[in-house]
């Protein structure tokens, strides 16, 4: 450490907010004599310490997050209000560690109002400003906007400096343009909106495209792309509120001058004393060997049980001061001998942590590349399988200290001598496989006939306990869990047009990269199986969501048909219909031609030339023509009825018949859809890549998507889909016993409702009356307000609110239901549903009304809405067992919402449907019958 001078040469700032969270979660639990957990404080005590050591910096200070009351949540309420509450054993540790940085004579900073990085940020300015070389000790991805000539980042975790050129690798722009970037793709962390669909690789083209925020979104208009473009005009004030967000003030107070941030020498007897008050006897030593004898002080009480964690965790503070997660121990697996070494210590373990590397995200058609496997923490191997890369220039250690020359590289024994190894590993019923995301990796093999079983995936683990609270990709519970920032993909893979895929990436690097996954994730494994239990989420993880991990494995393997003769007629007759529909829009403007997917254009057309009222302008100036506008204005004008026909013909087709030809499989001619396990609130599947969930089901060119997906020659499509699901559950969550005993006598429900409700006989209910409370039905569980109510039927709002009223006096249980939900929702975060998965509720404490009010309907929805989704996962994880044991050949194709998609011999479609019908009514005992309508045809829409 550099003695102190009037003027500062180099600057260093310490994220002591990171450094924090990092010591805590690498470090076993630790405690001193009278109990206090101190194993952040020590591993905090002994990376400051390190960094003093090392560094050449003549000033210094560690930044704290002093609140969270900041003047970001003053503009926006909902930032980082998911974040839950430090841990218990965390809290008390905040002030010692306070304490330890006064003892190493270090100036400690925070300030009421701002964040660390705002600090850190007016620092850096003012460090430049006085010529000084600054640097920031972190690998937070905020602070990268600050990359600058005189300002660098020292990832403390990995010893690596984070320039420029890093800088554009993660974000594909420069630091000056992070903001712009982060402004357009959000952070889920910190519960920065964004725009939604856009990630940082679509966000870096933008920007590197039209130059900054402000250009794009004033620019929007001209986007080729549909979808983006109108989501960018959409969501153009979210975009900048988020870059208010992500922005770091360099114009804070400074709580010090620069030069009160002038290193100190170390006072031993302060720091000795200190040290012994923790009982930190290691540091102590080094401390002595240092030549520094502290003060005579009491001898060292003992630190408290358990002594075995103590034990381990004092010399890994010691050989990786920096809290990171050591890479010593990942080795490369090159001979079959070596690979038989650690399947046998996979074995002995009977836990193993476990994943893959392919060329490509498409499970069905990827090539497997290599395995990785982590036997203990900080003990992982990877086995490449398909690598056209040797290792980096120097010598490769393969582990156990041999070393092979870079140029040529070690030579890989068959493919298929190391897939017979691997194979009664994987179907060992003793040891249980612990991926992340393991539905992928199990794909992936499903393909070269590898089965895996039993399972665990940390990723399922997360989403039950945490629900939709935060992400739950490797990278974010590795950060959030374990205070670890993994090995980016871009690092040993590249992006943008000079990425490579996997078997291309050189082996020591593909060793670690593969191996910290691996390691990790068996990490994260330990620390969130034990919580099942202390948070009564067994029952969901061990009977739906792991259950059903093989079921969804096995639905996507089989994928669906399509008739590309079908779907290529369909998108000739919407291209047809859709330039139809385009002069008729155009002659109702008086046959002068505008860009219909413009909405800066249409809003002119309406507003401006046709003189259409009730327009309404964004921030930015412009004319909103969302959906909603649009519908409202069309009993008023024909040019917007036939608008949104044209907007949903577009939709349809690229979205489905343009696209899905594309989607085929070659090699099976069918089309594979993935469905994402952890991406909704309230546990429903989602599909991607194509999408199947949003084919419309109502409208005829919804129908006639559908009907071109077809089965097989010789077999039929099953179709079967819960009746009234979500209703039935609002009888049996709420208590309603009229509703009860309705569905319980087959009653027609809507029927039965509008003879409640407006006073008739049942036999004197018309369409009408039906089609009203059918409405209110529906309504009402998803919080519809009078005004929701009156737009949609047509009528009054005081008509619709006394519609409401009449129907709460009629049905009490229901408005006693929404009050006792919200005040669950308020103590708890979320609400659970019949079979106890957490539905979490952010914003139901938000003091914008608004965002109170709609996070107060998703906690009324979410027992019902997820009630739905565990009761079909439950049927579609009995299934197969049911459809075999019948002797059926049937196979689950998809599910879509409260529909299951089977495809069965003709012969056999009848007994099929009673098969499937039986096992999902019966799924869950309710206080109302579930019912399911089943029928068989030669095409899903035909079927359905």
């Amino acid at each position: 450490m550099s003695e102190p001078t009037g003027t500062p040469r180099h600057l260093v700032l310490i994220d002591g907010s990171g450094f924090i969270f990092r010591a805590f979660h690498a470090l076993p639990p630790m405690s001193r004599g009278d109990g206090t957990p101190v194993n952040a404080v020590y591993g905090f005590t002994t990376m400051l310490l390190k960094l003093l050591a090392d560094s050449d910096a003549d000033h210094l200070a560690v930044v704290f997050d002093s609140s969270r009351a900041t003047f970001r949540r003053e503009i926006y309420p909902a930032y980082k209000a998911h974040r839950p509450p430090p841990p218990e054993e965390l809290v008390p540790q905040f002030a010692l560690v306070r304490e330890a940085v006064a003892a190493c004579d270090v100036a400690g900073i925070e300030l009421d109002g701002f964040e660390a990085d705002d600090l850190i940020a007016t620092y850096a300015r003012l460090g430049r400003e006085a010529g000084a070389r600054v640097t920031v000790v972190s690998s937070d991805k905020d602070l990268m906007q600050l990359v600058g000539p005189q300002v660098a980042m020292l990832d403390p975790i990995k010893s690596r400096a984070i320039d420029e050129a890093a800088v554009r690798e993660k974000f594909g722009v420069g630091p000056e343009r992070v903001v712009d970037v982060q402004a357009l793709c959000g952070d889920a962390t910190d519960n920065v909106p964004g725009v939604p669909g856009i990630g940082i690789k679509t966000a870096a083209q933008l920007i590197g495209e039209y130059g900054d925020l402000d250009s794009l979104l004033a620019r929007a208009g001209e986007i080729r792309q549909p979808k983006r473009r109108q989501t960018l005009l959409d969501h153009a004030e979210m975009a900048r509120l988020s870059r208010e967000l992500v922005r770091l003030r360099d114009d804070a107070p400074p709580p010090l001058p620069l030069s009160g941030l002038a290193v100190r020498p170390l006072d031993p007897a302060r720091l000795g004393a200190f040290l012994t008050e923790q009982g930190f006897r290691s540091l102590l030593g080094r401390l002595e060997r240092d030549g520094a004898t502290p003060a005579p002080r009491p001898a060292p009480r003992p630190i408290a049980p358990p002594p075995d964690a103590i034990h381990a965790a004092a010399p890994a503070a010691e050989a990786a001061p920096a809290v990171s997660l050591p890479r010593d121990g990942y080795r490369l697996v090159t001979d079959l001998a070596d690979l038989d070494r650690w399947i046998a210590r996979a074995t002995e373990a009977g836990l193993v942590g476990f994943d893959t590397e392919t060329d490509s995200l498409d499970a069905v058609r990827a090539n497997l590349v290599g395995v990785s496997l982590a036997v203990a923490p900080g003990e992982a191997c990877y086995i490449p399988l398909r690598h056209s890369a040797p290792a980096e220039q120097g010598s490769l250690d393969l582990g156990g200290g041999d070393a092979a020359p870079a140029a040529a590289g070690p030579t890989l024994p068959p493919v298929d001598q190391i897939l017979d190894r691997l194979r009664p590993l994987l179907a060992d019923p003793s040891v249980l496989k612990v991926g992340h995301n393991i539905k992928f990796d199990m794909q992936v093999l499903a393909g070269l006939g590898l089965n895996v079983t039993p399972l665990d995936d940390t990723m399922l683990l997360s989403y039950v306990l945490d629900g939709a609270s935060h992400g739950h990709g490797l990278d974010e519970l590795a950060l959030r869990h374990l205070g670890h920032a993994t090995i980016p993909y871009a690092a040993v893979c590249g992006s943008g047009r000079k990425q490579i895929t996997f078997d291309r990436v050189p082996l020591d690097q593909a060793r670690d990269y593969a191996a910290e996954d691996a390691d990790v994730t068996l990490r994260l494994h330990a620390l969130l199986k034990p919580r099942l239990l202390a948070e009564r989420m067994s029952t969901v993880y061990e009977t739906l969501e792991r259950p059903l991990v093989p079921v969804i494995v096995a639905m996507e393997r089989e994928g669906i048909k399509v008739d590309r003769a079908a779907l290529a007629a369909l998108s000739e007759d919407f291209a047809q219909r859709l330039t139809t529909l385009e002069a008729q829009v155009i002659a109702l403007n008086d046959g002068e031609a505008f860009n219909l997917a413009s909405p800066q254009q249409l809003g002119k057309v309406l507003f401006e030339r046709l003189g259409l009222p009730g327009g309404k302008k964004t921030k930015t100036g412009q004319w909103a023509t969302r959906a909603d506008i649009l519908e409202e204005l069309a009993p008023l004008h024909e040019l917007p009825a036939r608008l949104l026909d044209w907007r949903q013909l577009a939709k349809l087709k690229s979205t489905y018949s343009d696209a899905l030809v594309a989607q085929i499989n070659p090699a099976t001619g069918r089309v594979h859809t993935s469905f994402s396990l952890a991406a909704t609130t309230t546990g429903r599947l989602s599909s991607s890549d194509p999408n199947l969930q949003n084919i419309p089901i109502r409208s005829e060119e919804g129908r006639k998507i559908r009907r071109a997906f077809v089965a097989e020659p010789g077999h039929l499509l099953v179709s079967a889909d819960y009746s009234q699901i979500e209703l039935r559950l609002v009888a049996h969550v709420a208590g309603i016993q009229a509703l009860q005993a309705a569905f319980a006598s087959g009653a027609d429900i809507h029927a039965t409702t509008a003879a409640e409700i407006f006073g008739v006989a049942p036999d004197q209910v018309d369409g009408a009356l039906r089609r009203r409370a059918k409405a209110i039905n529906f309504g009402i569980i998803y919080g519809i307000s009078a005004f929701g109510l009156a737009h949609q039927l047509g009528i009054p709002q005081g008509e619709a609110r006394a519609y409401i009223e009449a129907y709460f006096r009629r049905y009490p249980e229901i408005p006693a239901y929404m009050e006792r939900t919200k005040a669950e929702a308020r103590e708890h975060g979320f609400v659970r549903t019949p079979l106890g998965r957490k539905v979490f509720t952010p914003g139901i404490h938000d003091k914008n009304a608004a965002a109170r009010a709609f996070a107060e309907r998703a906690a009324i929805n979410g027992p019902i809405q997820g009630g739905a989704a565990d009761i079909i996962k439950l049927a579609m994880v009995r299934l197969p067992a049911a459809l075999e044991q019948a002797g059926l050949k049937a196979r689950l194709l998809l599910q879509v919402h409260d529909e299951l998609v089977l495809e069965a011999p003709e012969a056999e479609a009848d007994a099929t449907c009673a098969a499937v019908r039986a096992v999902m009514e019966n799924a869950v005992s309710l206080a109302v019958p579930l019912l399911v309508e089943a029928k068989a045809a030669a095409s899903w829409g035909e079927a359905h």
